[in-house]
């Protein structure tokens, strides 16, 4: 049969005979054909678009065969649209255009096909494998509404069962096309069995991929879950995502002042960082470490100050004294100021504690404008304190020198490397040989430290170091250092010390006022000499601030509206003298000297005793000394012995008598040759019980001939024996150059008597019998 109808191109959505389906029209085209059928006898020929996304089809974009349709009912809808529900009747075939303008009004033909007959018992037999077929898959696609699986089943028209199966089974476009197109409907369901297998299989290997990614996904799923409660919980709080972060470090990195090299390193570092899970535990190590590299100051610098005449002002205001120091300090930034060169040396600052080291680099720091950092490496033991730890350690951190320049965020500041001489070495690694290169100007321009794997230039860097003790450093450190030896006070440095900067400086840390305590000169004097004992100015400090806070008490208690500190009020609050006792020891006695020692906490004097008794000739040493004191000992024996007749000693005196030389505070460690003439002279005052000189102390190494061999830490010595009130003083003539590079003040009230050999030593030191009676 033919009909001449309007005709509706459909996009993706078909229409099958013995169904009912709505659909929305826009295309003005449409809705024309629409009011063209509504018009007559509601009849519309339904076929599809070869390609969907055809705006404006041709007849050459359309299926040949569609679905000959009544319109149920037309509603309108805003904005011109129109939603339609319609009827499939027959399928039918386009077979002449009559025109395409204003519509397309086409010749269709349908009932044209005849069909195959089927055998008996075969249209149920299909009909039967239909269903169940389709019962299978809908027990496989949960999706599918039940109510439509039931209103399938309940079919027994086997042509209505297809046309019902091909609308509500998610077939392709081209498999719809494919059943719409089959005239006959034994080949129908056969197309519809394969198609329904086809289906079946396709979902049977759906599941079993699904079952597949399931067994790999269930073991990630819950840290992806928490991963993604994670990233909703950074979002609310406002953090950054591992893309912010990586397009964060990219911008920063846009902006760092460093070298190519330096820059390709750190951009490689963060694509890794950006490619990486956002839980995984590399992330963090990574996100540290690049960090750390876009907060180091490769290129980044401050501007040096060069004007000396601010730099002296400076060193004045912060430091009394310490001339020499601070007049070697203004000729090495002169110098570095003057060569433009980075390689200058590297200065040590080298003295007892408490004698300005510290400070006097700060002040050096604030007088050429540069930041100022310290570094402690007392007790420091690991190498990979300087040079970092590789950064695939757990808890990985650059070293202390990378870290330093951190913090500065310049590359050239002041870095003080404190106590350099009491770092160590064990099993990981020698801290004084990692030192060798960031000290050395040669190497340090490409300093390497493990955690950062990049050079690291340091020789814009003005290193300075400070030391108590030089014996303890290896001699390869020691030789790449300048050394500026900073030594004990005077006590009238030590006063002016005290009155121009301690007194106020601990006024002001306990809230007093400058009326509300005034210190006598006489005083601090009486604290200097009475009360403290030592090469720096720390004690006194402690004593002054002791003093300031009682005072503060005493007025905020209102017991005084002011104090003036005398010797007497200083003895009401620190108690009795400290020191007072030791100078009433400075009488003339058998069998006890004075000695000198340094230390590295200063001078210091040591009192030698000596005891003879009767006995086997035994030889006893106490006072927790040293091997080289105790050889000491045994060359002054050796050299009484051998001048025994000279000072009339008996032959068989030394197998006769036991003697004990011991050293008092025998809880302090002693060694060094240097007491080796006041062991002599004790050793010989007690065997032939002359007196010696209590106002006179010595030092000095002797040899078994009786010769004096010069020593070293003079001033601190000389210094000690000024403490305890000690007026003549015996020295190796060796020595006498030393002395005279010394200021006036250190030898004031000091008589220096300079020997070669024992036989001075003896004539200055006894006192004769005449001398005696008197």
């Amino acid at each position: 049969m033919k009909k001449t109808l309007p005709m509706l191109p459909l996009r993706g959505q078909y229409i099958f005979p013995n169904t009912v389906i709505h659909f929305d029209v826009s295309r003005s085209k449409s809705v024309r054909a629409i009011e063209d059928a509504m018009q007559k006898d509601q009849m519309i020929f339904l076929n599809n678009q070869i390609d969907p996304s055809i705006e404006d089809p041709g007849v050459e974009d359309l299926y040949r065969v569609g679905t000959l349709a009544k319109i149920k009912q037309v509603v309108k809808l805003p904005q011109n649209i129109m939603r339609i529900f319609a009827e499939g009747l027959f399928r039918a075939e386009l077979t002449e255009v009559c025109h395409e303008e204003p519509i397309f009004l086409v010749e269709t033909t349908y009932n044209h096909i005849n069909q195959q007959a089927f055998e008996s018992f075969e249209r149920e037999a299909m009909l039967r494998m239909i269903k169940d077929s389709f019962e299978t898959y809908a027990s496989s696609w949960r999706k599918l509404d039940q109510n439509i699986v039931g209103y399938i089943l309940m079919q027994n028209d086997l042509e209505v069962l297809i046309d019902q199966l091909a609308t509500h089974i998610p077939f392709s476009i081209q498999d719809k096309q494919k059943i719409l197109e089959e005239m006959d409907l034994k080949q129908r369901c056969q197309t519809m069995l394969v198609l329904m297998q086809e289906e079946l299989e396709v979902m049977n290997l759906r599941q079993q991929i699904q079952e597949k990614v399931k067994l790999s996904v269930d073991k990630n799923q819950r840290e992806y879950m928490l991963r993604e409660q994670m990233k909703v919980i950074r979002e609310e709080l406002g953090e950054t995502s591992v893309e912010d972060e990586a397009q964060e470090f990219m911008d920063r990195l846009k902006s760092l002042r460093a070298s190519k090299e330096v820059k390709d390193k750190i951009k490689k570092e963060i694509s890794r960082f950006q490619g990486m899970n956002g839980g995984s535990p590399e992330n963090s190590v990574l996100r540290t470490y690049i960090e750390t590299m876009l907060e180091i100051p490769w290129e980044e610098q401050s501007r040096d100050s060069d004007d000396l005449d601010r730099a002296q002002e400076i060193l004045d205001e912060d430091h009394y004294g310490l001339e020499k120091v601070k007049e070697r300090v203004l000729e090495y930034l002169a110098a570095r100021a003057m060569s433009g060169k980075k390689d200058a040396a590297i200065l040590c600052l080298f003295g007892p504690p408490g004698t300005g080291k510290t400070s006097i680099a700060r002040s050096i720091a604030r007088a050429t404008n540069k930041q100022y950092v310290r570094l402690s490496l007392g007790g420091v033991r690991d190498e990979s304190e300087i040079r970092g730890h590789r950064k695939t350690y757990v808890g990985a951190m650059p070293g202390r020198i990378a870290d330093a320049l951190k913090r500065t965020k310049v590359r050239n500041p002041l870095m003080l490397l404190d106590e350099i001489d009491k770092t160590g070495k064990d099993q990981r690694g020698d801290t004084a040989s990692a030192l060798l290169e960031v000290l050395d100007p040669e190497q340090n321009e490409h300093f390497t430290d493990h955690y950062l794997e990049a050079p690291l230039n340091l020789s814009d860097v003005l290193f300075i170091a400070t030391a108590n003790d030089l014996s303890t450093i290896p001699r390869p450190l020691l030789d790449r250092m300048e050394i500026i030896e900073i030594s004990s006070y005077t006590e009238n440095e030590k006063f002016h010390i005290a009155k121009n900067y301690l007194v106020k400086k601990q006024r002001e840390a306990n809230g007093l006022g400058e009326q509300q305590i005034v210190w006598k000169d006489d005083a601090l004097e009486f604290l200097i000499t009475a009360y403290t004992r030592e090469a720096g100015v720390r004690n006194l400090e402690r004593r002054i601030g002791q003093i300031s806070r009682k005072v503060t008490r005493d007025i905020y208690q209102k017991r005084h509206r002011k104090v003036t500190v005398t010797k007497k009020v200083i003895k009401d609050y620190l108690g009795k003298p400290i020191y007072e006792w030791e100078k009433e020891s400075l009488r003339d006695q058998v069998g006890i000297v004075h000695g000198l020692a340094w230390t590295s906490v200063g001078g210091a004097t040591l009192k030698i005793e000596v005891n003879v008794m009767p006995g086997r000739g035994r030889i006893q040493v106490t006072g927790s000394l040293g091997d080289v004191m105790k050889e000491s000992a045994q060359a002054a024996i050796s050299y009484i012995r051998s001048q025994n007749r000279k000072y009339k000693i008996k032959s068989d005196f030394f197998e006769k008598h036991d003697i004990h030389i011991h050293i008092p505070e025998g809880a302090v460690p002693k060694d060094g040759p240097s007491a080796g003439i006041t062991m002599t002279t004790a050793v010989l005052s007690a065997v032939t019980k002359t007196k010696v000189l209590g106002n006179l102390a010595m030092t000095g190494e002797v040899t078994i001939r009786g010769d004096v061999l010069p020593i070293g830490g003079l001033k601190e010595k000389l210094l000690a024996a000024k403490r305890l009130g000690i007026t003549k003083v015996i020295v190796p003539k060796a020595n006498e150059r030393d002395v005279r590079e010394f200021d006036e003040e250190i030898l004031e009230g000091l008589h220096i008597i300079y020997v070669k050999t024992m036989n001075q030593v003896i004539k200055e030191a006894f006192i004769s019998k005449e001398q005696a009676q008197e």
